[in-house]
């Protein structure tokens, strides 16, 4: 959604290339390919609200899109836009060497030429003082602060009104709620605020919307650095703490925690750990230093090793599953065996067992998503806590052998409503947001609302940033480490009438809750080896609560 929790994540602009440059002399309009819809600028917040600005990072979840962190700044204004048709009429045709400004018809709205971008990895300090953590019951939170999504027209939006995009796509809200806050001037086009969501939308067209942002609470144990050098970094990840800016997490990733209480900024990751797995992660520095490691990857030279904790007895003797792996659902995350699925491998050795779990060390040849997990769910040993692949919606061997008695359809449908009964939807990046134009049918018109209603409602957000505009800074003094305390200057912006995920209450995890039975333990390249501590899990005494 856009206006609500997630917003407008892994929405991406719509460009089209100057026509009349020679090198573009192909009409891109009906281009669906990446480069035609990966167009995310930053701009200054209009109006009241210190609003802080959407990254490409910021765009799905861990286990389905990783895009590098961070969007470029503006730097200027480079392309002028081409005509909807994608040609000039005879008359107006540029002459050889010149470029030759085209003018909106009288009373036609002039679209301004998208701007240009800077290149590279841009979460900095304005980034990391958006808003403070605090800790609580074990939880690292962070307070609830303004920020913006922003995006491009998408070209399938190009002749639709706000309305009908809205409507269409954006259905996580009712069509009440984005009435009320084009009034209360949340809802900019071109950097103006939005009178009328009938409004027609153009190429070019720039959308930028102001929400109440709230993150879910990690674990408050520490990130620990293992190892530093002028190359890399090499941290030992707490689960449930994503690595970087993703779905609803932002502050609460790595990256952004690194940069906070660490001050180490612009690092690139060089591998990913699900959100849930604890242990080795490598950052490099520098982007020659990630590009080389990344090609020792994919000339297959890095060697990693995991352990987990499995249900029942693993077998004594080494086993190898190679077993194909197919995507069920990127949305949602899930991956099962089947045929038609990427081919890969994982060694698995029992290391210990304790009469009712094993612990067991995990050697993945290839890399696919939850390859682990789902090569143990298809061994019949799932990990002991796993909240996907050890559920009872998988059937009754949940999955053991690929016994999936169920469609695709199905299961996910059963997995969802699992994790909505226990309000633990984060375990699969997804908010009630996600499911509303699935599950609900949220686009009531704004008539059953009420014009009343939606004035006060209006008003009543009007009025908070008003008082949120003029209201004095102060300095909200934070634990960001057990030996010290850092001072940032932080408004109070922990409430909004809009927003409706402020009217919920929600029942905080149990950090013990937060934690999967799944540790990377070893990272070795050429040159290099890193190592994590055992887990207390993974000990030959431990035994279940």
């Amino acid at each position: 959604m856009w206006l609500g929790g997630r917003g407008w994540l892994g929405v991406l602009g719509h460009w089209r290339c100057d026509l009349r440059r020679p090198s573009f002399a192909r009409t891109w309009s009906g281009f669906k390919g990446p480069m035609a819809e990966t167009l995310s600028t930053q701009v200054g917040t209009a109006g009241g609200l210190r609003a802080p600005h959407q990254q490409n990072g910021d765009a799905g979840g861990d286990a389905r899109v990783e895009p590098s962190p961070g969007s470029p700044k503006p730097a200027g204004r480079e392309v002028e836009p081409a005509p909807v048709g994608g040609e000039y009429p005879s008359a107006a045709a540029p002459g050889p060497g010149k470029r030759k400004k085209r003018r909106g018809a009288t009373g036609e709205r002039v679209v301004p030429p998208p701007k240009k971008r800077r290149t590279g990895v841009s979460f900095g300090d304005e980034h990391f003082k958006e808003t403070s953590y605090y800790f609580e019951g074990g939880l690292r939170k962070v307070r609830p602060y303004y920020f913006d999504f922003q995006t491009y027209c998408k070209g399938r939006w190009v002749g639709h009104s706000l309305l009908h995009v809205f409507s269409t796509e954006f259905r996580a809200q009712p069509l009440a709620y984005y009435e009320a806050a084009v009034q209360a001037g949340r809802l900019h086009l071109n950097e103006k605020p939005v009178q009328d969501l009938n409004i027609v939308l153009k190429d070019n067209d720039f959308l930028r919307n102001t929400v109440h942002r709230h993150e879910p609470p990690v674990t408050a144990e520490p990130i620990r650095l293992l190892a530093e050098n002028e190359d890399v970094v090499v941290v030992d990840k707490p689960s449930s703490i994503p690595v970087h800016p993703c779905g609803r997490f932002r502050h609460n990733t790595v990256i952004f925690i690194l940069g906070k209480e660490h001050q180490l900024k612009e690092l690139h990751p060089l591998h990913r750990l699900d959100r849930l797995t604890s242990g080795v992660l490598m950052f490099a520095k520098t982007a020659a230093v990630s590009e080389r490691i990344h090609e020792q990857v994919r000339d297959r030279q890095l060697e990693k090793e995991y352990v987990c904790r499995v249900e029942g007895e693993f077998p004594t003797e080494e086993v190898t599953c190679k077993e194909p792996i197919l995507v069920v659902s990127y949305k949602v995350g899930v991956c099962r065996v089947d045929t038609r699925g990427k081919p890969c491998e994982t060694v698995f050795q029992r290391l210990s067992y304790n009469g009712q779990s094993s612990v067991v060390r995990c050697r993945p040849l290839t890399g696919r998503t939850h390859q682990i997990r789902v090569h143990l769910q298809f061994l019949g040993h799932p990990i002991l806590n796993d909240p996907i692949y050890n559920s009872v919606a998988w059937g009754p061997s949940r999955g053991r052998g690929g016994r999936i008695p169920k469609t695709d359809e199905e299961l996910l449908r059963d997995l969802v409503a699992e994790h909505q009964a226990k309000q633990s939807l984060d375990v699969l990046d997804l908010c009630e947001g996600d499911l509303s134009s699935g599950l609900t049918d949220s686009t009531v018109p704004s008539s059953e609302l009420g014009k009343d209603s939606l004035e006060e409602l209006a008003a009543a957000a009007q009025k908070m940033e008003e008082v949120a505009e003029a209201a004095p800074q102060k300095l909200d003094t934070i634990a960001l480490a057990p030996e010290k305390a850092v001072e940032t200057d932080v408004m109070n912006q922990e409430a909004d009438s809009l927003c409706a995920e402020c009217r919920l209450v929600r029942q905080d995890p149990l950090p013990k809750d937060l934690v999967m039975f799944l540790h990377a333990l070893r990272y070795k390249g050429p040159g290099f080896e890193y190592f994590s501590p055992m887990p207390a899990w993974a000990q030959d005494d431990w035994q279940k609560d």
